[in-house]
């Protein structure tokens, strides 16, 4: 891992983007540090340096975490592929005709996912090499396939927050039942391109024997500021309480 740049926030975080061979990433430290580490991704392997995504690292970075993103292959600042790049013009092509897109979707985000675990795992490989870490690890996002895959590839993840507006794959949806982790799951109950009923199917699916569904009116980006510190909270009592209340 060779860091590339840093600056010290207002706040006191401080900001770091790194490199992990062809992985490009940001590292938010607190001034608190070591502390413990939350894997931060965006919906489907949308740019780390989406101001929503930098926004919620910086707050739970405020709040005593450790925080660390990347970006996935073919997107942010990464080469993209030609297989990728069709699959996103076929997609808005269908969603502009009012078409069926849930197997354009398999074809995007089934491999995006497969490519993405194994940069996550190293990338964690190497954060947990660092001093600014101690203790257990998070995952928070949107990417919520990307979090299943891995809370079921990887035991050092011990708890998780999902938001529940990206496509989830079927081999994802079929893995639930083995994520066992304490989570939390964001639904907003009018977005309007995740259907309520598989997001409640796919929470009802999980494994874990703590699971909390936190439901909001509104669409797909419209999830309350409230609820980043509700996450926030939940991180508290998995990676810094040892899951006491």
């Amino acid at each position: 891992m060779k860091f590339t740049s840093e600056q010290r926030l207002d706040d006191g975080v401080l900001e770091r983007e790194f490199t992990l061979g062809e992985i490009p990433g940001t590292l938010w430290t607190p001034g608190s540090a070591p502390a413990p580490l939350v894997l931060m991704s965006h919906n489907n392997g949308l740019p780390k340096a989406d101001p929503r995504l930098v926004a919620r690292a910086r707050y739970t970075a405020a709040r005593g975490y450790t925080v660390a993103t990347i970006d996935a292959a073919g997107c942010g600042e990464r080469p993209r592929s030609a297989a990728a790049e069709q699959a996103r013009a076929d997609l808005r092509r269908a969603m502009q005709a009012g078409e069926p897109v849930d197997e354009i979707f398999e074809s995007l985000i089934g491999p995006l996912v497969e490519n993405a675990v194994p940069e996550w795992r190293a990338t964690l490989d190497a954060l947990l090499e660092l001093p600014d870490i101690d203790g257990p690890v998070g995952y928070s996002g949107g990417w919520t396939a990307l979090g299943i895959r891995l809370a079921v590839a990887d035991p050092r993840i011990k708890a998780a927050g999902f938001f529940a507006g990206g496509y989830v794959p079927r081999a994802q949806r079929e893995e639930a039942p083995q994520v066992t982790i304490p989570l939390l799951f964001l639904l907003q109950w009018d977005d309007e391109g995740n259907p309520r009923q598989r997001a409640l199917d796919l929470f009802d699916a999980f494994g874990s024997k703590e699971k909390t569904l936190h439901a909001n009116l509104g669409g797909h980006v419209g999830t309350p500021w409230f609820e980043l510190e509700d996450g926030c909270r939940f991180f508290d009592r998995h990676l810094k309480g040892a899951g006491q209340p």
